[in-house]
């Protein structure tokens, strides 16, 4: 087949039995876009059973359609099965592209379905473009530690499959758009040949502090920080603020902060009123996963990457400056 018999655009919905995941939605936010510059329909698919009220959200974010997949092995999330029903769908209907959240799970199992259609996966891409001389989805997403901005394309083979980190992409739904196709497809998989097995389930008991995705405030510090005990007063100055605090890679890999702290393309991508980050250098791969309302960015580095991306720049020592910040909120809160 050559490339151009493939039509149409699809977006795995991620689900728990009861709620849609929210990467799902904001995927289908921003492909809704892409298919009306290509002309493509766009098709939420969803494998296992998700309530009515949940297909609504689905709707009002612009698809034209619905594939929902029933049958055995859809128990619990497992690669063999996902990946299987992916790959005789697109067998089946020729999709030209396929977006998955990248998720623990959508990373698992879209670059083993892309490998049994014998196509391309791209990952984490932050922008989504399209040549129509060529008729491709253009990939873009940091590349060489952040240094560059690679635009990645699949030019031969289809489907096109990526994978799209949550949160990268808004959820700004476009509302309904009429007549909905639903289509009901049976693809069983043995459960005896699911090569991994639950052998028990505990619902995460995350700490809130460590939920930073959409706090109102973010006090980010970067590998500008001296050591341990200086981070008291980051966490004091976030407190004061109402926000949270987050960190970059450095930080996390220094053993200072955890993991789900690490704010950019590695860790999570914030969508925040005010953002301020300390002694952060300004990597794209951090900055890219960076959406404030207002960024404030402390450097003692005149020529620091980081003031290219913020709204007001200091320069500065980070500690002085945090201590100064925190005094003059306090005076003002009489404290």
């Amino acid at each position: 087949m050559k490339k151009t018999d493939y039509k149409d655009m699809w977006v795995y919905i991620e689900h728990d039995g009861q709620t849609a995941a929210d990467v799902g939605l904001e995927l289908l936010c921003e492909v809704r876009k892409l298919c009306d510059t290509t002309g493509d329909r766009l098709f939420a698919v969803i494998l296992g059973n998700l309530p009515e009220t949940e297909t609504g959200k689905i709707i009002n974010c612009g698809a034209d359609g619905i594939i929902r997949v029933k049958g055995t092995g859809y128990g619990y999330f497992n690669t063999d099965a996902w990946s299987n029903a992916f790959t005789v769908l697109c067998r089946k209907y020729n999709p030209s592209a396929v977006f998955v959240g990248g998720t623990i799970n959508g990373r698992d199992f879209a670059p083993r379905f892309a490998v049994q259609l014998n196509t391309g996966c791209t990952s984490d891409a932050m922008e989504l473009g399209y040549d129509p001389e060529t008729g491709d989805i253009r990939f873009i997403e940091p590349a060489v530690g952040g240094k560059i901005m690679a635009v990645i394309t699949v030019p031969e083979l289809r489907p096109q499959i990526a994978t799209i980190r949550p949160g990268t992409f808004k959820y700004a739904p476009c509302g309904a758009r009429g007549e909905i196709s639903v289509i009901e497809e049976e693809i069983s998989f043995d459960p005896g040949a699911v090569r991994c097995r639950r052998l028990d389930y505990f619902p995460d008991e995350s700490d809130p502090e460590l939920d930073i995705a959409n706090a109102d405030c973010i006090v980010c510090v970067g590998n500008g920080l001296k050591d341990q005990e200086h981070l008291e007063r980051y966490r004091t100055l976030a407190k004061l603020l109402g926000g949270k605090i987050g960190c970059t890679r450095p930080l996390y890999e220094r053993g200072i902060l955890p993991y789900k702290l690490q704010i950019g393309q590695s860790g999570v991508m914030v969508k925040t009123k005010l953002y301020i980050s300390f002694g952060v250098s300004g990597a794209v791969n951090h900055t890219a996963g960076v959406d404030a309302d207002v960024f404030v960015a402390v450097d003692k580095n005149p020529d620091a990457q980081i003031f290219n991306f913020c709204d007001y720049g200091i320069v500065g020592d980070m500690d002085e400056i945090c201590d100064e910040m925190i005094a003059q909120l306090r005076a003002r809160k009489g404290q």
